[in-house]
C-alpha cells in the first residue's frame, strides 16, 4: 500500500512572491486561502486576467520595483522608496532619473562587475 500524497500547499504571501505580485493587490479569495503547488503551476502557465493586469500595471512588490529600476532593494530604501509602485510610477522615476537612482545603478554595476571578476578568477 502506498500512502496517499497530500498536496503541497503554501501561504498566499509565498505564492504572491513566486508570482512576482504584491499580495495586497491580489483578489480576496487568493489572500484568504492556501495555494497548492498545482494551483501555482496553473497560475504561472495560464495566468488569469487579474494576474496579467497586476504583472503589467502593478502595484509591484519591492523586488520587482528594484529589478525594473536596475537597483537593489537596499538601494530603493536609500532612495526613499518603501512603498509598492505601479508601472506608471516606475516609468516616472526612470524619466526623472534622480541622483540617487544614478548612484544606485552605478553601485549595482560595480557589484555585478566584481561578481563577474570573481567568477572568472575561479
Amino acid at each position: 500500500m502506498t500512502p496517499q500524497k497530500t498536496p503541497q500547499t503554501m501561504k498566499p504571501a509565498t505564492a504572491a512572491k513566486k508570482l512576482g505580485v504584491y499580495l495586497e493587490a491580489t483578489p480576496a479569495e487568493f489572500r484568504e486561502g492556501v495555494v497548492s503547488r498545482d494551483e501555482l503551476n496553473a497560475l504561472q502557465a495560464d495566468p488569469p486576467e487579474w494576474l496579467r493586469d497586476l504583472r503589467r500595471n502593478g502595484p509591484h512588490p519591492r523586488q520587482v520595483v528594484a529589478a525594473k529600476l536596475g537597483v537593489s532593494i537596499s538601494g530603493l530604501a536609500r532612495g526613499g522608496i518603501t512603498d509598492p509602485l505601479t508601472t506608471e510610477q516606475i516609468d516616472a522615476v526612470k524619466a526623472d532619473n534622480p541622483e540617487w537612482l544614478q548612484r544606485e545603478r552605478a553601485t549595482q554595476a560595480e557589484v555585478r562587475k566584481e561578481a563577474a571578476r570573481l567568477k572568472n578568477q575561479k
